[in-house]
Formats: C-alpha cells, structure tokens, sequence
C-alpha cells in the first residue's frame, strides 16, 4: 500500500469532517473511526490532527459542539453541522468533483 501524501490528507480533512457530520452528529473518536472505514482502511487520523481541525471548523462557524452524555454514561463532545456548514461541504464537493474529474480525464488519455 502506498502512503497517502500528507498534502492530500491536509486538503481532504475538512471535506471529510463535514461530509461525517452531515451524516450525524459526532464525537472525536467515532470520526477517527470513520474515517478509517470510509477509507478502507487507509487513512488512519489521530487525535492530534482531528481536534485542531474541530476547532478550526467551529471558529469558522461550520459546526457547534455541545457536551453530552453518552449511552455508557462518558460525557463526550459531539459536534454538529451548521447551515454555514452544509454550505461550505456543498462547495468543496462541488471543487473535489472537478479536480477529480480531471484527474480521471487525464488517466484516461494516458498522462499518468
């Protein structure tokens, strides 16, 4: 298995949390698992990359976090997406699905 670049895994972080989020709220630990399912495996986030990501979001307003106790009783801190973050997530899909897009067109032609 080749690494994932961590320029890609950088530019990829938000889109995923928000896409995560839209989905249900969430806590740290269930993101980090998700992640790694989403991406079979590959991506293997730890909490020192996800919590700084978290923070950046809600200062952006893109999520809200409250504190809540969960069903074995730990209080955890779940996140949720916001308007301005169903927002953002609709326009990093639409920019991920162009660069995509040329990505495939590029392979298909032969450039890589």
């Amino acid at each position: 298995m080749v690494p994932i670049n961590k320029d890609l895994v950088a530019a990829s972080a938000t889109p995923l949390v928000l896409a995560i989020l839209k989905k249900s709220d969430s806590y740290g630990y269930a993101i980090i698992q998700e992640v790694k399912e989403l991406s079979g495996g590959k991506l293997s986030w730890t909490d020192g990359m996800l919590y700084p990501i978290l923070h950046r979001l809600e200062e952006q307003g893109y999520i809200e976090s409250s504190w809540r106790v969960s069903e074995t009783g730990r209080k955890r801190k779940y996140y949720r997406l916001s308007e301005e973050g169903r927002n953002a997530l609709a326009a990093a899909k639409e920019q991920w699905m162009t660069v995509h897009g040329a990505l495939e067109a590029a392979w298909r032609l032969g450039h890589v």
